[in-house]
């Protein structure tokens, strides 16, 4: 331990976190083809499987509306199987203790079928509804004015509850509209608190546009404000490329909750389905629609296991299932870590050049030696170094 020690350096950073899968709702909503339901069952079990302990499963919407999760029952009704219990009971997985299973919930006929789920024994452990701190953006979502929407989120946390859901609250634009522009970091800390007073369980803190900063203060306020780590929730965009700045700001501020979709799947949801325009929530807010996907998450747990944090995953099968991915969607994807992986341990000994043995051997250096024999084996400096040796 040095003074140059990581976590003395960023004492709030954590030391463990969790990393949620949201990939076969948020990353599925924006493709422009029908994901089956095959496909959607495989990617979310497999995901739990490699370590998922945190999973958006579907979107509880009207199925007129966002068509690619008018399967939402099916998919739920396999991820809640006897047939998966008992696997993942064989990989020591008891899925109704370790595992969260999360629906959007985004109006109250939504929770009311949650709820209807729920009884039936195929509904989720926790939904979510969303409010965006610009008017204009959170009517294009919802329909409704703020003040409408928490009226119906305060009844809807209620009856969730009494129905054994959790709520998570989410708040967007809280870097930026699309729709209105820059926006106000504080207006987006009330409405966290306002979440938490109506009694929300956690708040996902959203990026969905893609504006954050990786140099802003955000989550510095927010763990200010309301320091419980386990209550936040960090969701990014990656627009801008940057968003692995921050989320290494967020880790420093002391966030210990992420999410992210093989290969930086998702944004907007889609107007168009196979060969057929839909509603989805209007027309895209991007000149190219094709790159406003979320923060990749292979690419995020290579980042925090290469950072030494403990995270749950086997990197090395979700890496793999990265790879499946861009042959379920037919593109590459944004996934530079299934190319490139992680750095590797034991390196990659067929490119070294041939000849070192035999050279060490022929000047008469013992194998291993870095430095001339001559020189001492620890270095010592002396009182001037580097640019203060110039000095006079």
């Amino acid at each position: 331990m040095t003074e140059y020690d990581l976590w003395k350096i960023f004492p709030r950073m954590p030391k463990k976190v969790m990393v949620g899968d949201i990939t076969i709702r948020d990353g599925f909503q924006h493709e422009e083809k029908f994901i089956s339901t095959a496909a959607k069952i495989f990617y979310g079990q497999e995901s739990i499987l490699a370590g998922c302990r945190e999973l958006e499963v579907t979107n509880l919407g009207s199925p007129e509306g966002i068509p690619q999760f008018k399967d939402a029952e099916q998919v739920m009704a396999a991820m809640k199987s006897e047939q998966f219990k008992k696997r993942c009971a064989r990989a020591k997985i008891d899925l109704d203790k370790d595992v969260m299973l999360t629906n959007v919930s985004i109006r109250e006929p939504a929770v009311d079928r949650a709820i209807e789920m729920k009884k039936k024994g195929i509904g989720p452990d926790r939904i979510l509804m969303m409010v965006s701190t610009d008017p204009e953006h959170h009517f294009a979502n919802s329909g409704t004015t703020l003040s409408q929407y928490w009226r119906e989120a305060e009844r809807c946390i209620k009856k969730a509850a009494d129905a054994g859901i959790k709520m998570c609250g989410t708040v967007s634009t809280i870097w930026g509209s699309p729709i209105s522009g820059a926006t106000k970091l504080e207006d987006a800390v009330e409405f966290t608190k306002r979440w938490f007073s109506i009694g929300a369980f956690d708040i996902e803190h959203a990026d969905h546009d893609g504006s954050a900063n990786g140099a802003d203060r955000y989550f510095s306020m927010i763990l200010d404000a309301m320091p419980n780590p386990e209550a936040h929730l960090c969701h990014l965009h990656e627009t801008k490329r940057i968003a692995s700045q921050s989320v290494l700001a967020a880790l420093q501020a002391g966030i210990a909750r992420f999410e992210g979709t093989l290969g930086g799947l998702g944004g907007q949801p889609a107007n168009f389905l196979d060969d057929v325009p839909i509603r989805g929530t209007g027309e895209y807010y991007y000149k190219d629609h094709r790159f406003v996907g979320l923060v990749t998450l292979e690419d995020l747990l290579v980042q925090i296991d290469e950072l030494g944090i403990e995270h749950g995953y086997d990197v090395d099968r979700m890496l793999w299932l990265g790879t499946k991915m861009e042959k379920t969607i037919g593109r590459r994807l944004r996934s530079e870590a299934i190319y490139n992986g992680r750095t590797a341990k034991g390196g990659n000994p067929q490119f070294g050049r041939p000849g070192l043995k035999k050279l060490i051997e022929k000047v008469g250096e013992k194998p291993g030696q870095r430095v001339p024999s001559e020189w001492p084996p620890e270095v010592k400096l002396g009182e001037k170094w580097g640019p203060t040796a110039w000095k006079k």
